[in-house]
């Protein structure tokens, strides 16, 4: 029998203060909170929100106002779904995704996924530092380029120098950034009944860049990293609990542990499927309202905003922006770390030490470094961006078909393969996710 769950203070250790001190107590509180208990869900849905994603997002609403918020509702539970099928598996398996793919698909099918993974990664990586130069350009003035090299050095030195625990606790808290999309919307009028109308009811032409949108909003939202990510930090979560072994024969550590990764990937996509649709709310009514409807970067939508929304929903964004970035960065790299090394059979972890898997880390340090030095090529950031897209936009199709095959599978899933609904909803998001696919190659 798996012995009983325990939760052991994982925490980092309070400040070296006198008991009783204002600080000490504060710490105790934060270290307590439930937000520094919730799992890896969290995480996940707001690194869905990375920078380039956010740019997309004010695209969307700059370019076509309220009526792209009916996306997200409509993502909501695809993306919630494809992420808890990737938990399950992670959870039920203790391995990661590219490791359930190594044993039960042939070697093809994991190199060219892997492949594809990190080119995608690095460029989207190189996407999100330079929207984070930018935007810590307009918050301190100082050159965009010289806060690019501050924020990879920053992210850089907590995965490889911080043990994950710790790592993860202040990841948790940076979350928080992703409500300054949504205290934008209290500095500026919304038509709340129009904004309901056109979330039920869109009205727009069918057409190339319409569809061109929907294909982006919807890559953005579903992307193979966080496939990847999920599985893994599933894996490093039960490490680092270890009281979680895998899930055995009793019956009701199964069901809490399932209940509780349920719970988890609902919350952790809900928020960042709440904030995505802040975004594109924000933006539609305002700077599509104001006929500014072309935006390439989420810092000119930033900019965009100061004059029509006033400074505080300026530094709101930007601020939000840096936040989002300090975590989609991480993830980005670790989840092409994480495949890589369970392709090679290195070990890997964010709990280990650097020096003892040079390997895993090489993999984050080489994608971040690669992204960093797209900044002083001729390769355009955006250029990157969109390239990035179209990647993870023919890779999530066989990903995603492969992960509904996997958690269908007794011989991966024992007794806890997943249920019909959840791998309907699985078949459903590859069923779109080709159309869209196609879409990014039709002409016009």
């Amino acid at each position: 029998m798996v012995p009983p769950m325990t939760m052991p203070d994982v925490t980092p250790a309070p400040p070296d203060l006198p008991r009783g001190s204002a600080i000490r107590t504060l710490w105790g509180k934060i270290a307590a909170h439930p937000l520094a208990q919730i799992g890896p869900g969290l995480i996940t849905g707001v690194a869905d929100d990375d920078p380039s994603g956010i740019a997309t997002y004010s695209q969307a609403g700059a370019q076509f106002g309220l009526n792209m918020l009916w996306t997200m509702p409509l993502c909501y539970p695809l993306m919630s779904a494809v992420q808890l099928m990737c938990a399950q598996i992670g959870r039920v398996t203790g391995k990661g995704l590219a490791a359930n793919i190594k044993g039960a698909f042939p070697p093809v099918v994991l190199r060219t996924v892997i492949v594809l993974l990190l080119v995608a990664n690095t460029l989207n990586i190189a996407a999100d530092v330079a929207a984070m130069g930018e935007a810590g350009e307009l918050v301190t003035g100082i050159n965009r380029h010289l806060m690019t090299l501050v924020f990879v050095a920053l992210t850089l030195a907590l995965q490889i120098g911080v043990a994950y625990h710790r790592y993860v606790f202040y990841l948790k808290w940076l979350t928080l950034s992703l409500l300054a999309y949504a205290a934008v919307l209290f500095t500026v009028r919304v038509p709340w009944g129009q904004v309901a109308l056109r979330t039920a009811w869109p009205h727009f032409a069918l057409n190339a860049t319409s569809a061109a949108m929907i294909v982006g909003v919807f890559g953005t939202t579903i992307s193979p990293y966080l496939f990847f990510w999920q599985a893994s930090e599933e894996v490093e979560d039960m490490h680092r609990h270890k009281g979680r072994g895998l899930i055995g024969h009793d019956p009701a550590i199964a069901r809490a542990e399932l209940r509780r990764i349920r719970w988890d990937t609902w919350s952790g996509m809900a928020f960042s499927d709440l904030a995505a649709f802040c975004v594109i709310l924000a933006t539609a009514v305002t700077l599509h309202v104001k006929g500014v409807t072309d935006i390439t970067t989420a810092a000119q939508a930033a900019t965009a905003l100061r004059p029509l929304a006033g400074q505080f929903a300026f530094v709101l964004f930007t601020t939000g922006l840096i936040g989002v970035g300090l975590i989609g960065v991480p993830v980005l790299a670790g989840s092409g770390a994480y495949a890589a090394a369970e392709a090679m059979g290195w070990k890997s972890g964010l709990e280990r030490n650097f020096r003892r898997e040079p390997g895993f880390y090489g993999v984050i340090a080489v994608s971040v470094l690669l992204g960093l030095g797209i900044q002083y090529s001729p390769i355009s950031p955006m250029k990157a961006l969109f390239w990035s897209a179209v990647i993870n936009g023919v890779v999530a199709v066989p990903l995603l078909a492969v992960i509904c095959l996997l958690i269908a599978k007794k011989a991966v899933m024992g007794e806890y393969t997943g249920n019909r609904w959840l791998i309907g909803m699985g078949w459903l998001t590859t069923a779109m996710m080709g159309v869209a696919a196609v879409c990014m190659f039709l002409p016009g």
